[in-house]
């Protein structure tokens, strides 16, 4: 099947995160990631990641997806929209890798892990937009440039609050650290 799988990061604070986190689970970089897909020219999904450490294996950690996720062209623009997320993406023209994870063990679905999947294709780097349609929710604009996720000490604690899209997605955007997009057969 012909899939474009784009990607987005976002840096945030990570002590936000770490009081959305399930138990078990260590916050390992200060950011959420965006995957987005089309799967044969006429299906969307997206999901809602941020990377973790959790059972000894360094990974990604779903939040939440949305599959159907409505999808519409706008000549090189591709926007993906539902009532809780507008992202859209616009290819630069200029190809190579996203920052190298050698510890990605893949991505946990609940209590499952997924293997990352090998993608040899070249990635193209976006231009991004996003924003989260709930209340008080994250919104930013890339820089042209790729950003680190450095991770950072403990600063504040905050109160423990439910591992869901809505509380991850208002905590607030403090930098689009890169996006890409890659075409391959899955």
């Amino acid at each position: 099947m012909k899939t474009e799988q784009y990607v987005m990061a976002y840096g945030v604070e990570q002590d936000r995160i770490r009081a959305i986190l399930p138990e078990g689970c260590t916050s390992l970089r200060p950011v959420l990631r965006i995957n987005a897909e089309v799967r044969g020219e006429t299906e969307g999904y997206l999901e809602l990641n941020t990377a973790v450490e959790k059972d000894g294996v360094r990974g990604w950690l779903n939040i939440g997806f949305f599959s159907p996720m409505p999808f519409k062209r706008i000549g090189k623009r591709i926007v993906f929209q539902n009532e809780y997320l507008s992202i859209s993406f616009e290819g630069v023209g200029i190809s190579g890798g996203c920052p190298a994870e050698k510890d990605n063990g893949g991505c946990f679905f609940e209590n499952t892990l997924r293997t990352p999947e090998v993608i040899t294709e070249p990635k193209e780097f976006c231009d991004c937009e996003f924003l989260w349609k709930l209340p008080s929710g994250a919104s930013g604009k890339s820089m042209g440039k790729t950003l680190p996720a450095i991770p950072t000490e403990i600063k504040t604690a905050y109160p423990k609050e439910a591992f869901t899209v809505q509380n991850a997605a208002k905590i607030p955007c403090q930098a689009v650290l890169g996006a890409y997009v890659v075409r391959f057969e899955r």
